[in-house]
C-alpha cells in the first residue's frame, strides 16, 4: 500500500503519514484506532480492529519505553552513582545468590536494583518510612544506621524468603500449640533447627528465614504482612549469641500475638518502647518461667555452673539461655561462664 493510500483510507494527509515514518511524530490512540481497521495484523491473526488498534499502540509503547530507557541510561546522576557505595556488601551478596550480575557496568547495576528494590530512583530510598514491619535492633553508640542498607536487607527478607511454601493465614491458635515444639528446637544444630522452624511455622502462616546481616542494619529480626494475610518473619544471627538468636526469635513471635506488626513503623531508638517492652517480658517469661528464675535467683550469690546447667534443663531449655539471662540481670558478669554461650556463624 502506498503512502497516499493509507493516507486516505484512515483519513489524514499524506504528510502526517510521512512524519510517522521518519519517527517524527507517534503513533496516537485515535490513529492506532483508524490503523485497526486499514491493516489486519498477521502476528495476531485477528480481524477485529479493536484488537487490531491494541497491536499499533502497543508498538507505539514499547518503542517510546526503549526511548526512555535509552534516555535513562544517559540521565542517571552522579548522586545515584554515588549510592552503589553505600549499597556495596548488599550489592555483592546479591551477586553471590545470583540476583545480580557480576558483570555489570554502575549504570546497568542502578536500572537492575531499581527493578528488585521497586523504586524509580535509588536516592530516594531515605525519603521512604519503614512502614508496615517490626524490627528489633541491639543498639550501641557506636552503631550508625545507614538507611540505603536497611532498605535494601528489607527487601532482601522479602525476596529469598518462601512465602509460597505457606499455604494458610496466619493461624494464631495453632502457633500457641506450637510454642513448646518451638522451643525445643534451640538443642538442634542450627541449620536444622532453621528448617525444622520453617516447617512448624508454615501451617501456622508464617514463612520464616535466617537472613544474612549488614554493617549499617543492625537488625535481629523483621516481621511483615503480607496481602494475602500471612507474615514473614526473618531473623539475622548478628552478633553470633545462640541466647540472643532465640530471644529474638520469641520476642518477634511475642510481636505476632500482640499484632504488633499491622500499620506501625519502628524507630530504631524507640527500643525502649512499652510494645518492646512487652514483647521483652512475654519472651523472658516463655524461656525462664518467672517464678522459678525468682527461686533460683534467690540464693543470693552467684550461681555455680552446675546450678545452671540443672536449672536449665529442669525449665527445658539450653544453658546460653539461663547464662545470657544471669549476665542480663546482672547476677552474673558478661566474662562469666561465656563457654556457655553457643555461638552461631553465618556461611553460605
Amino acid at each position: 500500500m502506498t503512502r497516499k493510500e493509507l493516507a486516505t483510507r484512515t483519513g489524514v494527509t499524506e504528510k502526517h503519514i510521512n512524519t510517522l515514518i521518519s519517527e517524527e511524530r507517534n503513533i496516537t490512540a485515535s490513529f492506532a484506532k483508524k490503523l485497526g481497521y486499514v491493516l489486519p495484523v498477521d502476528e495476531i491473526d485477528s480481524d477485529d480492529p479493536k484488537e487490531n488498534a491494541k497491536y499499533w499502540q502497543g508498538l507505539q509503547n514499547n518503542y517510546d519505553i526503549f526511548i526512555l530507557e535509552k534516555q535513562e541510561k544517559n540521565n542517571i546522576t552522579t548522586e545515584e552513582v554515588k549510592v552503589l557505595d553505600y549499597l556495596e556488601d548488599i550489592i555483592n551478596y546479591l551477586i553471590l545468590i545470583g540476583m545480580l550480575a557480576s558483570n555489570l557496568s554502575n549504570v546497568d547495576k542502578i536500572l537492575e536494583l531499581r527493578k528488585i528494590l521497586k523504586i524509580s530512583d535509588l536516592t530516594l530510598i531515605p525519603k521512604l518510612p519503614c512502614k508496615g514491619a517490626a524490627f528489633r535492633a541491639q543498639l550501641a553508640t557506636n552503631v550508625k544506621i545507614d538507611r540505603y542498607v536497611l532498605f535494601g536487607w528489607q527487601y532482601l527478607c522479602e525476596l529469598t524468603t518462601d512465602t509460597k511454601s505457606v499455604n494458610s493465614e496466619l493461624n494464631l491458635d495453632l502457633l500457641k500449640l506450637k510454642l513448646n515444639e518451638i522451643k525445643h528446637l534451640m538443642f538442634d544444630e542450627l541449620k536444622d533447627g532453621c528448617r525444622k522452624l520453617k516447617e512448624l511455622l508454615a501451617p501456622c502462616g508464617i514463612a520464616f528465614n535466617v537472613v544474612k546481616h549488614f554493617r549499617g542494619a543492625p537488625v535481629q529480626g523483621f516481621i511483615k504482612k503480607t496481602d494475602d494475610n500471612k507474615l514473614i518473619l526473618c531473623l539475622t544471627i548478628r552478633g553470633g549469641r545462640a541466647d540472643t538468636f532465640w530471644f529474638t526469635l520469641f520476642h518477634e513471635i511475642a510481636h505476632i500475638f500482640n499484632k504488633d506488626y499491622e500499620n506501625r513503623s519502628v524507630d530504631f531508638d524507640s527500643s525502649d518502647s512499652e510494645i518492646e517492652f512487652k514483647a521483652d517480658r512475654w519472651a523472658q517469661d516463655f524461656l525462664i518461667p518467672p517464678e522459678k528464675y525468682r527461686e533460683f535467683i534467690d540464693l543470693r550469690r552467684k550461681p555455680r555452673r552446675d546450678e545452671i546447667e540443672k536449672f536449665a534443663n529442669d525449665i527445658g531449655v539450653q544453658p546460653f539461655i539461663v547464662v545470657g539471662r544471669l549476665q542480663k540481670d546482672g547476677f552474673l558478669d558478661w566474662s562469666d561462664c561465656t563457654d556457655k554461650i553457643v555461638h552461631y556463624k553465618w556461611a553460605e
